[in-house]
């Protein structure tokens, strides 16, 4: 397994990050534990979590996630390990999260020690707001309404002070954001540079052959700034595995949750899909094993979130890192981009 440095932490994460959304929707006890310890024995040292799992969001199991983890964390080596998670930002339809869930400060302290007694630990490595509390296109959304901004909506400066007293308090080593724009990374940068308020170190957004909307803006803007990217849903829920080209209705959580079909449903998706499964076995690849190869490889990317409800789906995602992009397959690559750039975004 490679590690990267995150700049400006201790951590030193791994190249593949266990992503966990399944866990208490698609996957049992028993199986997330059986996910949990493939990982860790192929030398992945990065979990990813979030109050809200599993996905979709649901009252009747939301913390399910967390407390599957919490039941292997505790008989594992907690200082090898890196922990990380999310409190929920508003306006998404969970009512029953917190009465519906806001970004003010008694919110975040809550759902902050809630994760922590649900995943049985004293700390977590990285804590991250999980998507703004402001108006901004976001999954699947493409354009700004500024007329959808809530008049009570906390300052990113009052939600860097909270994770602030996280820090302090010693509940949380280090900060980041997620699904954030150009503007919310540089803001909180600059919210920063006095020391006062803590440093933002990762930016968790979805990244991957089907929305490569992340280099527009945000790469130089992370770069400037030293701010890892971890790209979540590499294979773009399921659809660079190639199992939707010729079925659409191919059992996965696509199919089974349908809802997440304004993202990946869109006109030139199918094509473009179709094209990267081709150029794959073209190379003798399968294609998550090419999506995942390209998008670890990115000069940009830190961490790579892979998820799976099955063991030979989790296989077939930790042999991604055996793969080489070489220069032909980079420019066939870039040439299907050009035809059909971030259908998907």
């Amino acid at each position: 397994m490679e590690f990267c440095p995150l700049p400006g932490t201790d951590l030193n994460v791994s190249r593949l990050c266990l992503g966990t959304m399944t866990f208490g929707q698609q996957n049992s006890e028993a199986e997330a534990h059986a996910q949990l310890d493939r990982a860790l024995a192929a030398g992945i040292n990065f979990i990813d979590s979030a109050e809200m799992y599993p996905v979709p969001g649901k009252a009747e199991t939301q913390g399910r996630t967390e407390q599957f983890i919490g039941s292997w964390l505790k008989h594992q080596p907690r200082d090898k390990l890196i922990i990380a998670s999310k409190v929920a930002g508003p306006n998404r339809g969970m009512n029953w999260l917190r009465s519906g869930p806001k970004l003010n400060r008694t919110q975040i302290v809550a759902a902050c020690d809630a994760s922590l007694k649900r995943l049985q630990t004293d700390y977590l490595d990285l804590y991250q707001i999980h998507w703004p509390a402001r108006s901004v296109p976001m999954f699947g959304e493409t354009y700004f309404d500024p007329s959808k901004e809530q008049p009570d909506t906390p300052s990113l400066e009052e939600q860097l002070g909270v994770m602030g007293e996280l820090v302090a308090a010693g509940k949380v080593r280090h900060i980041g954001v997620s699904n954030e724009t150009p503007w919310g990374v540089s803001e909180c940068a600059h919210l920063a540079r006095d020391g006062k308020l803590p440093r933002v170190a990762t930016i968790q957004n979805a990244f991957n052959l089907l929305n490569r909307t992340f280099e527009m803006g945000l790469a130089e803007t992370c770069h400037r700034e030293k701010i890892s990217l971890l790209a979540y849903s590499p294979l773009a829920f399921g659809i660079l595995s190639g199992k939707y080209v010729e079925n659409e209705q191919a059992p996965g959580r696509l199919t089974e949750f349908p809802q997440f079909g304004v993202r990946y449903r869109k006109p030139q998706v199918n094509a473009a899909a179709q094209a990267y499964a081709e150029l794959a076995r073209e190379h003798g690849l399968s294609p998550a094993q090419l999506a995942l190869a390209w998008t670890v490889r990115r000069w940009y990317v830190a961490s790579t979130i892979i998820g799976a409800t099955t063991l030979a789906q989790l296989e077939e995602n930790l042999s991604c890192l055996d793969v080489t992009i070489t220069p032909e397959l980079e420019a066939a690559i870039e040439s299907i981009h050009r035809q059909s750039p971030s259908p998907a975004q």
